[in-house]
């Protein structure tokens, strides 16, 4: 089984390029974009659990970098969890915020797919990583949230499209994950303190997104089409818990 990351690095990227390699996956590609330090230690983490590691750097919307994702061959999984973008309120951004964003966060799916789709068999999976900003309003998140609605309205389309090549699309949505990326966020402990304010009563781990992404690469899924699987302890679910998101 061969598997590209994207962002696979860190975070919830490096521990869903884990999981792959320990269920036995035998080649994963990790993309990144600078840091080459810590591209090489995620390396050799995924290596100690059982598989081959490519690095791929780069931006993945690039036409170099879809060139190298090319060379990789025919992949069984892409799973697009990269993600970027411009912290501010509505009023403070730029249109150039705005296109770097929507280039990093949803075009960069739309251009892996038409590189790769060729090269994809029947059983292939594509899981783009969504956030509960895509349906609800998140302090300083406007333009990353509108990114995200715009990366799931695209997994339903590609999902019907790619369906009768036998290749599957869906996505996961995760809650408040605490990775690094919070670091970016003015209001981080306010939304640590949030999202753990949840029925199940604890924060979503990186380990709980890798494993509904490995779910949805798998033959259990085979029927599941354009889903966006919801990972966040029932969050989402009771009124008013908590001062939710947006609330």
């Amino acid at each position: 089984m061969t598997v590209f990351v994207t962002g696979g690095t860190r975070g919830i990227g490096k521990e869903i390029a884990l999981r792959f390699a320990r269920d036995g996956a035998k080649r994963i590609a990790l993309g990144y974009l600078r840091n080459d330090s810590a591209a090489e230690a995620a390396a050799e983490e995924v290596r100690a659990a059982g598989a081959e590691v490519v690095l791929v750097r780069g931006n993945v919307s690039s036409e170099k970098t879809l060139e190298d994702v090319v060379a990789l061959g025919p992949l069984d999984a892409l799973i697009h969890n990269a993600a970027t973008g411009v912290v501010r309120p509505a009023m403070e951004t730029e249109d150039k915020h705005w296109d770097w964003t929507m280039n990093a966060n949803a075009r960069a799916l739309l251009s892996l797919a038409r590189a790769v789709v060729p090269q994809m068999k029947p059983g292939s999976s594509i899981v783009g990583i969504s956030s509960l900003g895509s349906i609800r309003v998140l302090e300083n998140y406007v333009l990353i949230g509108t990114s995200k609605a715009a990366l799931e309205a695209l997994i339903r389309y590609l999902a019907v499209e790619l369906a009768p090549q036998g290749i599957r699309v869906n996505a996961v949505s995760a809650g408040v994950v605490q990775t690094g990326a919070l670091e970016h966020f003015p209001n981080r402990d306010e939304m640590l303190a949030a999202g753990a304010a949840n029925p199940v009563g604890r924060l979503v781990q990186p380990a709980d997104v890798a494993g509904a992404v490995k779910f949805l690469c798998s033959p259990d899924a085979a029927m599941v089409c354009g889903h966006v699987l919801i990972v966040d302890g029932g969050f989402l679910l009771p009124t008013g818990i908590g001062g939710g998101l947006g609330e």
